[in-house]
């Protein structure tokens, strides 16, 4: 027990974590070279794609130190705001945290974010300072900002490269000195707490357990606490990163659990283990369940494919326990899924998995976030979707959700920084300065941020600015909602909740979009972007006009006339019965549109 080390690696994206997580395997042996490849625990396509950690990763290694043998059980975590979940829930199972910073880049918003999150958990930190190998590196630089920003000692700072594994060994010795052994003890009856699950075709639930008291082995019969199932363990083992099967898990270990667990709702994240002969076990601390801060409506392409959708979803979140899910129907799109997600990030990726992983084509709606409606029968009703928002007459308010961002960027970009602000509706609270960068804290609605704030604010400085927000509070602002009708009937996936200030700007811009986006077709097609019962903004497409008079070589001009009128009463009838087919290529560019 004392010779383990439970630790997670914390960063802001980009800082390096990954690489260092490379570095300290292959200190320790984890992986022969000839296995060894860059970032070897983002194991997702899309992690290597886009270069960025999605899932928290575990992995067991063993380190020799002074004749003493070691077992470190590490945890890579995503640096993105829209993975903090994931971080949280690794952090539950580590006794200490690597707070990596980039030697150019310095401290950052999300470095902040999961730096308190570990000092609230009681973690001991070991603060690094990576990429000292780059040629505009600022150690000492940095070292004064975590000095000034997080109390932190320069002493304490140790300085590598994870790239080139400079000093990897010194930061090996100073995490087995300085983070403590996890206080377990395997003698007690069995506790675990599941952090992660993922399911298998053939395996079913692999379950990732830190045990904080007892033993588990194969054939022993485990009981999962808050459905009272019962199950046996048919393998134990930990990742080296590779799959490796154990004798057993004793406390203060990291491992995964396969128990044939084939029902995907069987081993919830978050839940305690506990034997089958145990009662009246208290549970663990589990998880906060996660408020989704932004809503979409996903439709598979092909309405045949909805049960191979619904399946997929409920694998997915099976690894991915901040998605949710219910279902929904539209009456353009069919059937589908209503999901709330962190993130617009975190809905990109959902998507791209889901599509990826699973073999399916989606549509995905205008991304969202949750109102409160206070009706007039002072009831408050909570609004994810559009078209649920009641009609003015049925309302006192609408309030939408406020968030405090706070923003770090370097001083010259305070101005851009401000103005981007004040065009999404912002209140500034708070502004400090220190001797490298500046601390904006902002107050701002949260359909604000969710659309392409971050992308503007990386834009208007260069890519040095960070962001952090949270929600805070609900707020009564003066919002509308905006529907779409192409010949008179209501498109409800394209229907929108905006400021007033902005719905008139809005209206026309995706009149007019549409208009450039449909096709002609044989009759007129009136395109309305409507207020309640006003509409505020038209755009007409005019119908493809056949020469029904084409096949006439001179002849008198009554047969022509005879033929134009006929053509005529055609359209007329069309207007009455017929409908516009609109393909679903216009939905995609419209829901893709900024």
């Amino acid at each position: 027990m004392k010779n383990i080390r439970n630790f997670s690696i914390i960063a802001h994206i980009d800082h390096g974590k990954s690489t260092l997580a490379d570095r300290l395997i292959e200190n320790c042996n984890g992986l022969t070279s000839r296995e060894m490849k860059s970032q070897v625990l983002d194991n997702m396509e899309i992690e290597r794609e886009r270069g960025i950690t999605i899932k928290s990763q575990c992995v067991s290694l063993k380190y020799k130190y002074n004749n003493n043998d070691y077992i470190f059980n590490l945890i890579d975590t995503p640096g993105h705001v829209d993975f903090s979940y994931e971080v949280s829930r690794s952090l539950s199972a580590c006794e200490g945290a690597l707070l990596v910073v980039d030697a150019s880049q310095g401290i950052e918003a999300q470095t902040l974010a999961n730096y308190f999150t570990a000092v609230n958990k009681g973690l001991k930190i070991l603060p690094v300072i990576n990429k000292i190998d780059l040629p505009h590196a600022r150690p000492e630089e940095i070292k004064a900002q975590m000095k000034e920003i997080m109390n932190i000692d320069p002493a304490n700072i140790i300085e590598i490269s994870a790239k080139t594994g400079f000093n990897i060994d010194s930061l090996l010795k100073k995490i087995v000195k300085d983070i403590p052994a996890p206080k377990a003890n395997k003698n007690d009856k069995l506790q675990a707490l599941i952090i992660d699950s993922w399911f298998d075709n053939y395996l079913g639930v692999i379950s990732l357990v830190k045990i904080f008291h007892g033993i588990i082995k194969p054939k022993d019969r485990i009981k999962i606490l808050s459905t009272q199932e019962i199950f046996t363990v048919e393998k134990i083992g930990v990742f080296t990163p590779k799959r490796i099967e154990k004798e057993s898990l004793e406390a203060g270990y990291v491992g995964f659990i396969i128990a044939n667990i084939k029902n995907i709702n069987g081993a919830p994240v978050g839940d305690t283990i506990i034997s089958m002969k145990d009662q009246n076990l208290i549970p663990l601390p589990g998880f906060k369940k996660v408020m989704p801060r932004v809503y979409a409506s996903i439709f598979p392409s092909d309405s045949n494919d909805f049960r191979d959708f619904q399946l997929a979803l409920k694998k997915l979140s099976l690894n991915d326990a901040s998605l949710y899910y219910e279902a929904e129907n539209s009456k353009v799109l069919g059937f589908g899924f209503r999901c709330g997600f962190l993130g617009i990030l975190h809905m990109e990726i959902v998507q791209e998995r889901l599509e990826r992983e699973y073999n399916l084509k989606l549509i995905t709606t205008i991304p969202t976030v949750i109102y409160q409606v206070l009706n007039k029968k002072n009831e408050i009703v909570y609004i994810d979707n559009p078209t649920n928002l009641p009609e003015k007459q049925f309302m006192i308010e609408v309030r939408e959700p406020i968030a405090k961002v706070n923003i770090l960027s370097p001083k010259e970009f305070i101005g851009n920084i401000m103005v981007l602000c004040t065009e999404k509706r912002a209140v500034q609270k708070k502004i400090s300065y220190s001797q490298y960068q500046v601390s904006l804290e902002y107050e701002i609605p949260m359909n604000e941020i969710i659309l392409n704030f971050f992308d503007k604010l990386k834009s208007i400085t260069k890519g040095y600015a960070s962001l952090d927000y949270n929600f805070i509070k609900y707020q009564k602002s003066d919002l509308v909602k905006l529907d779409v009708l192409i010949n008179k009937k209501k498109i409800d996936i394209l229907s929108y909740i905006i400021s007033k200030e902005k719905s008139v700007f809005y209206a026309n811009f995706l009149s007019k979009k549409i208009k450039e986006l449909l096709p002609k077709q044989l009759i007129d097609i009136n395109i309305q972007v409507a207020i309640g019962g006003n509409i505020i903004s038209r755009s007409n497409v005019k119908a493809l006009r056949k020469n029904v008079i084409d096949k006439c070589y001179g002849g008198d001009i009554t047969r022509k006339r005879k033929l134009l009128e006929k053509q005529k009463k055609g359209k007329k009838r069309m207007k009455q019965i017929g409908s516009i087919n609109i393909p679903q290529d216009v939905f995609l560019s419209l829901l893709k549109m900024d």
